[in-house]
């Protein structure tokens, strides 16, 4: 069987090497050929579109997919195994099915494995070059269209604000208040806060300050004051994507601190902290799923295996969108968002074995 095992975990994974590889030179020509015109336009280095942009974006891109590639070359080569009689042979000479998914799990457990180090560890920093790339070459600079900002810096102090513009480090219509217990301590007020990268410091302009101490209260004024608040300005300034450039204990972290300040962003980052553990585990799924639903010899042939494997695959990527969805604009939990496409085609999965020949 030790023959067995290299002869299937070979074909299974240079068929997945094979076809990822053709279809990312592919996409990389016909992303090449959309995007010549602002590489010249913004004359982006050959180095940086190579080095910094595409090393970067192709990682990116594998993991992504991984999971459906996985699923397309177990297909693939074993639907040739059962037109070929090979998989009837290994069950004639008294291989259980059971023992010929061994070397299926095997590579899925290092393309999976692959995929979790390249999702948690790798392409995180990796995205932080690809997106400085993007901004300076290819998109415009990142702004922040948050309105009505709610933080809650530290436990007890709360910051307020209409809007921030990242470009020009300026808060409008800002308050801070400190709170000891329920009791308030300080109230400050200003019409603008403006960031000084020279002084590191903040500028207060038209300010209110009034401070709380058991029934009185005194009052201070000014048009200006100089001084250190407890955020910085990446409080405001960080984009969309920013999960994509964090590993997962760092981003575990930051949902724990976005958690405490009262973002209202917590969604889409948990649901890309679950993905990365959901996406290597469905490599699993789908590798299941196909050696049982391709191991049959059918009328049809490949063709025919590929037909439904595909259908499966891209319906598996269709529910997981739609459940992410639900999490982001529904009360669905996230965690069960990202799980529930993998809970319902491990059934699936599980079926088809049943069902597969033996």
């Amino acid at each position: 069987m030790k023959k067995l095992d290299a002869y299937i975990m070979r074909k299974f994974l240079g068929t997945f090497v094979f076809s990822i590889a053709l279809l990312i030179c592919i996409i990389v020509v016909f992303d090449i050929s959309e995007k010549i015109e602002d590489f010249i336009e913004r004359e982006a280095p050959l180095r940086a579109i190579i080095f910094d942009y595409y090393m970067n974006w192709i990682p990116f891109f594998v993991n992504q997919f991984s999971a459906l590639f996985t699923f397309i070359a177990v297909i693939f080569f074993t639907s040739k195994l059962a037109s070929n009689t090979e998989i009837i042979a290994m069950l004639s000479s008294g291989i259980s099915f059971r023992r010929i998914l061994r070397p299926y799990f095997y590579a899925a457990l290092i393309i999976g494995g692959i995929s979790y180090a390249l999702s948690s560890f790798i392409i995180p920093y990796a995205s932080e070059t690809r997106l400085e790339f993007w901004d300076n070459y290819i998109g415009s600079s990142f702004t922040n269209r948050e309105n009505n900002i709610h933080r809650q810096i530290h436990p007890g102090t709360y910051i307020y604000m209409n809007s921030y513009n990242v470009t020009t480090n300026t808060g409008y219509f800002f308050a801070m208040d400190e709170f000891d217990g329920t009791n308030i301590k300080r109230k400050l007020t200003s019409n603008r806060i403006v960031w000084n990268e020279k002084k590191k410091k903040w500028v207060i302009h038209n300010y209110i300050i009034r401070d709380f101490l058991g029934d009185k209260e005194t009052t201070r004024k000014g048009e200006r004051l100089d001084t250190l608040l407890p955020f910085s300005t990446t409080e405001f300034s960080r984009r969309a994507d920013v999960s994509e450039t964090m590993n997962t204990p760092k981003l575990e972290k930051y949902i724990e601190q976005q958690k405490m300040r009262g973002a209202s962003n917590i969604v889409p980052l948990e649901i890309e902290n679950y993905r990365r553990l959901a996406s290597a585990f469905a490599t699993f799924i789908l590798t299941l799923i196909g050696v049982s639903l391709s191991a049959r010899k059918m009328r049809g042939g490949m063709g025919m295996h590929l037909g439904i494997g595909i259908a499966l695959s891209f319906s598996y990527i269709l529910f997981q969108q739609l459940s992410s969805v639900f999490a982001t604009n529904g009360n669905m939990d996230p965690m069960l968002a990202v799980w529930l496409p993998n809970i319902i085609y491990s059934v699936i999965a599980v079926y088809l074995y049943l069902k597969a020949p033996k």
